[in-house]
């Protein structure tokens, strides 16, 4: 395993506004969601997923979509992301112009299954008329590759998988893909085989990886994948966040904790991390409970002095 690859600066994209907050049960308004996103492009964040496009009667909480999409303040330089589940999906979104879409597959079939009611090849094909579409429109396309480590029907996922999807995601044109342990269950050396068998479709310029921390591994994965020379990753303020399809698996890796990571290893990011202590607290603010980020709370704790 390559241990000399770290790099120098990192890019991250915070997914709360979209995948963090996709699963709360209580509607979350379209003005709060308008506001976490200026606060985080406020602290220098270069990419957030925004919201979603998909069908209401799934996913209520994107339903304001258009909403959140035509009410925040854009930054030059500062790239949107949309998922789009299916055409109709993409044709909604396309009216928002997003910078990037995000189209998704999992590396377990069972999961696939569970998800979207189709097999993995099934699932791309499927996709693939949205991404020719995105593309031909200039909007850049993303691949979110789930359950790359492990999976909540099948348990351990073989690189083999992981290297099957990443070829499907590249043969329909998705220009990079995240490695994604969408239930967090995986240690450094299995996330570093997920990557490196990514890596077998695209160069490291094209993979991110994206860590959940059910069990308090993902900054450990962060940093084994900062050493395959890894240097875009996924993460949510505050550690919002989890997988509908995937009980038991906790939020996402926080935005704070990585920040705080990077920055400690000398590691630019771009990012002011207390103005990201305060996007934090003010989403959890809002949602009526503590920071999820053990940074962010650590930071408001020596504040409050």
């Amino acid at each position: 395993m390559a241990t000399n690859n770290i790099p120098s600066r990192v890019q991250l994209i915070d997914v709360g506004p979209r995948d963090g907050l996709q699963n709360e049960k209580q509607p979350v308004p379209a003005e709060v969601k308008i506001g976490l996103v200026q606060r985080l492009q406020d602290a220098g964040l270069k990419e957030i997923e925004v919201t979603s496009y998909v069908s209401p009667k799934w996913v209520p909480q994107m339903a304001d979509n258009h909403e959140v999409m035509a009410g925040i303040a854009r930054q030059a330089g500062v790239r949107y992301s949309v998922l789009t589940p299916n055409l109709k999906g993409y044709e909604a979104a396309v009216l928002d112009k997003p910078d990037e879409i995000v189209v998704f597959g999992a590396a377990s079939e069972a999961f696939s299954q569970k998800n979207i009611n189709c097999s993995i090849a099934e699932s791309i094909e499927r996709f693939a008329p949205v991404v020719q579409a995105a593309l031909a429109a200039g909007i850049a396309v993303r691949g979110a590759m789930s359950c790359t480590v492990g999976c909540p029907y099948e348990g351990d996922i073989a690189p083999e998988r992981v290297a099957y999807l990443a070829g499907l995601m590249k043969g329909i044109g998705v220009q990079r893909v995240d490695v994604a342990d969408t239930i967090g269950v995986g240690t450094p050396r299995r996330v570093q085989a997920a990557i490196e068998a990514t890596l077998q479709h695209y160069d490291i310029d094209h993979v991110s990886g994206h860590f959940h921390d059910t069990y308090g591994q993902a900054l450990s994965n962060t940093y084994a994948a900062l050493e395959l020379g890894v240097w875009n990753f996924q993460s949510s303020v505050s550690g919002l966040g989890g997988c509908p399809y995937a009980k038991g698996a906790t939020g996402n890796v926080a935005t704070e904790d990585v920040v705080y990571l990077l920055h400690g290893l000398g590691i630019e990011t771009g990012i002011d991390l207390n103005r990201l202590v305060d996007a934090g607290a003010y989403i959890s603010e809002q949602l009526g409970r503590p920071s999820g980020s053990r940074v962010g709370r650590a930071l408001l704790a020596k504040r409050a002095g």
